[in-house]
């Protein structure tokens, strides 16, 4: 019985060694394209095919290297990031729920703006509602959606329906961006306010309406590297192919604009 206890206590230290091993390499902050590890960024919604593209380009030059997204609205994301939630890379959709990190401490360094983007009005395909300008928006019985006023693209709704005088009221406020495209795009809605960008990526699910006070609550793009960021080597590696001409390259084709 003695021996039996003997080996099994053996076996159990080799196992609990074995375990801390693997923890202690997958929280290492050195991690470099050579060795592997996973890159966590936490991104808005809005970036989600421009990043999704940039990431497949990361892993393709770094074997070893996965790259896992959190995609959602920058608010809560910020809020994720302050509350600990593991992050390697912040990339906002506006400089105010950037300041949500920044503020906290939580940013291993200076937010830098790596691209802008603009609100359209999207409407379905077949436009029931048969919108031509914003300020069919106040139209009674039209069915309008909106993002939730705290994240980038409601504020940003509200100051350019400001700008243009008209008074929207909406029949929902969704989480995100893409929840407002996809209401759009089922035909739930009649029209919603979201970026240029995201109609782009719909194809031809949604069409896209351009309005001249778009142009007064353009959104500036920040990102950063998270502090304390498991990853610190890669986050700072996807942050130059973000700012670099790759990055930009992608962002260009996908609807954003240069800062």
């Amino acid at each position: 019985m003695r021996t039996w206890i003997a080996i099994a206590a053996a076996a159990l230290l080799v196992t609990g060694a074995a375990g801390c091993g693997e923890a202690g390499d997958g929280a290492s902050g050195s991690g470099g394209g050579d060795g592997g590890g996973t890159l966590t960024v936490f991104a808005a919604a809005s970036l989600t095919e421009a990043f999704t593209s940039l990431g497949a380009t990361f892993e393709g030059t770094r074997p070893g290297v996965r790259v896992r997204f959190n995609f959602g609205a920058s608010s809560t994301l910020a809020q994720q990031i302050t509350q600990g939630a593991p992050a390697d890379v912040f990339a906002s959709a506006s400089p105010a729920t950037m300041k949500t990190v920044t503020d906290a401490g939580d940013a291993a360094g200076r937010p830098q703006v790596f691209t802008r983007n603009r609100l359209v009005i999207a409407v379905p395909k077949d436009n029931p509602g048969r919108v031509a300008a914003v300020g069919d928006l106040s139209r009674p019985g039209l069915k309008v959606v909106l993002c939730a006023a705290q994240v980038p693209c409601g504020a940003a709704a509200a100051k350019a329906l400001g700008a243009a005088k008209v008074e929207v009221e909406p029949v929902s406020r969704e989480k995100d961006v893409k929840a407002v495209l996809t209401k759009v795009g089922l035909g739930e809605a009649d029209a919603g306010l979201v970026y240029r960008t995201d109609v782009k990526a719909a194809g031809d699910r949604v069409t896209g309406i351009e309005f001249p006070q778009a142009a007064q609550a353009i959104n500036d793009y920040p990102i950063v590297a998270v502090a304390r960021a498991p990853q610190g080597a890669l986050a700072k590696e996807f942050i130059q192919l973000v700012l670099g001409p790759q990055g930009r390259t992608v962002l260009g084709r996908a609807g954003f604009e240069a800062p």
